[in-house]
């Protein structure tokens, strides 16, 4: 049977998961939390917080344009 700890496991629910915690990234630094915050609180790499706000920033330019 396929139970929660299976669910938990599967590919689709880490990537939601990580998508999640990238998607509260700008909530985060508008409240002033620094990069290294945001990793440590979301249980991040810097690099990947940095990535998500690089990656946000040109989606924001390009709705813009």
């Amino acid at each position: 049977m396929f139970g929660l700890t299976d669910w938990i496991q599967t590919k689709f629910y880490q990537e939601v998961k990580e998508e999640t915690k990238l998607d509260t990234i700008p909530p985060l630094l508008k409240f002033g939390l620094s990069i290294e915050q945001i990793a440590e609180a979301l249980e991040l790499d810097v690099e990947q917080v940095r990535q998500a706000i690089e990656k946000q920033g040109q989606q924001a330019t390009e709705s813009n344009s």
